[in-house]
C-alpha cells in the first residue's frame, strides 16, 4: 500500500512539472484533465482491482502459453487501460454529439481494431483465441452508451451479450485443449472471468445507466474532415456501431423483395399478365410437323456420349438472407460469412437455413423453430425456440442453445456439436441415420469444464419373449 502511495505521489509531481513547462495541453489535443487526480476516485480504483484481479489471470495464462496467444492477450489488456483512461476524462469532459463520441472512442477502437485483423486472418492454430477476444472486446463498448435512443442495449446487457458471442470461440478452446494442453484452458476460463462476473459487476456497480459525463467539463470536437464544395451542405454524420466505426449488421428485411416475397408481390399488383406472349395453335407441340416424337438409334448414340470439349458447370445459387412473407427468414448459400446476424425476429417466425459452409449464425431473439438443411461446417448460435431446433443432411455443424430448446432433431448428419445451456437440459434429442453426434452441457459450477457426451450410434437388438428388445452400445466417453 505505501509502495502505492509513493508511486502516486512521483507521479503527481512529474504532472506538475509537466504543467508547468508546456501550459496543461495533452497530446490527443484535450486540456489535461488531472487523470492522476482521478486516481482515487471510487470507480476509478474499482476498475484498477478489476485488472489486478481478473486481467493478471488473463495475462499469466498467456504468458505460459506464449507465441499469438501471448500477443494478442497483450492487445486485449492494452484495450483495458485504453478504457481506464477514457473513464477518467469522461469525469471531465462534456458529452459530446455523435461526431464527438466517435472521435473521442478512436484510441479504444485503434486497439479492438488490431484484435480484429488478427482474428480475420487464416491459418493460425489459435484462431478460436483470436475470435474469442475479438468478440470479447466488444462488450467494452458498453462506454459509448448514451440512452435507450442509442440503439444500444444497457450496459450490462450489452457486456452480457457480447460475451455470449465470444463464448462460441471460448467453448471451442475449452474442448480442444481440455486433455491436451491445461494452460489454454486455464486462459479461457480466465478470459471468462473478465467479463463474468469481472466487467460485468464492475458496471452494475457503478455505471448501470452509463457513463456519467461532466456538464460543466471541456468539449470534445470531431475530427477536422475534408470540406464540402462550396454551397452544398455538409455530409451527416453517421451513428456509432458496435466497434465505433463499422456499420452493425442489419437484417435484410429492409433491402428490396427478391426471391418468393418479389413474386407474390408482383401477385398482389394485379397486372401479372402484361408482357406474356399468346400462344397459337402452331405452337402448340401436338401440330408441330417437326416434332414426330420418335428418336432414331444415331440421336440415342448422340444424345449419351459425354461431351469432351465443353466442361459441366455447376451454377451457386446467389447468397440470400430475408424474411419471407413476414414469417420465414431464409439464409442461403452463404460460404466463409461469419458475421451473419438475425435480430430483428419474434416467436412466430422460422428460420431456415440451407445450403450454407464455412459460415456462422447468430440469432439474437426467440423464434418458432430453426432448420439447418445441407449444410457444412456451419454453426448457429441462438437464444430460444418455441418448437424445435432441427438439423438435416448436414456434416460437421455446430449449434449453442443459450436459452431453451423443447425439442433437437439430428437426421442423416455426420459430425454435430451440441451446445446446451441450463435451461435447454431437458430437450428431447432425437437422432436418425447420424454419427459423431456429442452433446456438451455446462458443469456442476461456473468454474467446472463442459462435461462431453457422445450419443450412441449403434444399437444390439435382441430376441426374448416373444419381442426385439434394444439397448444402444455402451460409449466409452458416455
Amino acid at each position: 500500500m505505501e509502495g502505492k502511495l509513493v508511486e502516486r505521489l512521483e507521479a503527481a509531481v512529474a504532472r506538475l512539472e509537466a504543467l508547468a513547462a508546456g501550459g496543461g495541453i495533452s497530446a490527443r489535443g484535450l486540456p489535461d484533465s488531472g487523470g492522476d487526480d482521478m486516481s482515487s476516485d471510487p470507480s476509478i480504483v474499482a476498475f484498477e482491482d478489476l485488472m489486478d484481479q481478473f486481467a493478471a489471470k488473463v495475462s499469466g495464462a498467456a504468458e505460459k502459453i506464449g507465441g499469438q496467444v501471448l500477443d494478442v492477450s497483450k492487445l486485449l489488456l492494452e484495450a483495458f487501460s485504453v478504457e481506464k483512461k477514457l473513464l477518467m476524462e469522461i469525469k471531465q469532459t462534456q458529452k459530446p454529439d455523435m461526431a464527438g463520441l466517435a472521435e473521442f472512442l478512436k484510441p479504444l477502437n485503434e486497439v479492438i481494431m488490431k484484435v480484429n485483423s488478427m482474428a480475420e486472418a487464416r491459418g493460425s492454430e489459435f484462431i478460436n483465441h483470436f475470435k474469442s477476444a475479438a468478440e470479447s472486446l466488444s462488450a467494452l463498448a458498453w462506454i459509448a452508451y448514451t440512452g435507450k435512443d442509442c440503439g444500444m442495449s444497457m450496459p450490462i446487457a450489452h457486456v452480457e451479450e457480447s460475451w455470449q458471442a465470444a463464448e462460441f470461440y471460448n467453448n471451442k478452446v475449452l474442448v480442444e485443449y481440455k486433455t491436451k494442453d491445461p494452460n489454454h484452458v486455464e486462459w479461457a476460463k480466465a478470459l471468462k472471468e473478465l467479463y463474468l462476473p469481472g466487467l460485468r459487476g464492475y458496471v452494475k456497480s457503478h455505471y448501470p445507466l452509463g457513463p456519467v459525463w461532466n456538464a460543466s467539463g471541456k468539449k470534445v470536437s470531431a475530427a477536422p474532415s475534408k470540406a464540402p464544395p462550396s454551397g452544398a451542405p455538409a455530409p451527416p454524420c453517421p451513428p456509432p456501431a458496435s466497434h465505433f466505426t463499422s456499420e452493425p449488421s442489419k437484417a435484410s428485411s429492409s433491402q428490396p423483395k427478391q426471391g418468393m416475397s418479389a413474386v407474390f408481390q408482383e401477385l398482389s399488383s394485379g397486372n401479372v399478365t402484361a408482357g406474356l406472349r399468346k400462344v397459337t395453335d402452331d405452337m402448340k407441340a401436338k401440330n408441330r410437323t417437326d416434332r414426330t416424337g420418335v428418336v432414331s438409334t444415331g440421336e440415342k448414340q448422340t444424345s449419351s456420349t459425354p461431351s469432351t470439349t465443353t466442361p459441366t458447370i455447376k451454377k451457386v445459387a446467389p447468397p440470400k438472407l430475408e424474411l419471407q412473407m413476414g414469417r420465414k427468414w431464409a439464409v442461403e448459400n452463404h460460404i466463409g460469412n461469419k458475421n451473419l446476424v438475425i435480430d430483428d425476429c419474434d416467436a412466430k417466425q422460422s428460420v431456415y437455413v440451407f445450403g450454407c459452409k464455412d459460415s456462422v449464425l447468430q440469432i439474437q431473439g426467440k423464434v418458432n423453430n430453426i432448420t439447418l438443411d445441407k449444410c457444412t461446417k456451419m454453426g448457429v448460435l441462438f437464444k430460444d425456440v418455441v418448437a424445435a431446433f432441427e438439423i438435416v443432411n448436414c456434416n460437421g455443424v455446430e449449434a449453442q442453445c443459450q436459452g431453451s430448446a423443447p425439442t433437437i432433431s439430428v437426421d442423416n448428419t455426420s459430425g454435430a456439436q451440441l451446445y446446451l445451456s441450463k435451461d435447454s437440459l431437458e430437450a428431447a434429442i432425437t437422432t436418425a441415420k447420424s454419427i459423431d453426434i456429442n452433446v456438451l452441457v455446462p458443469g456442476a459450477t461456473s468454474d467446472a469444464d463442459w462435461a462431453e457426451h457422445p450419443l450412441p450410434q449403434q444399437y444390439i437388438h435382441v430376441y426374448k419373449n416373444g419381442q426385439f428388445e434394444t439397448s444402444p452400445v455402451s460409449h466409452s466417453g458416455a
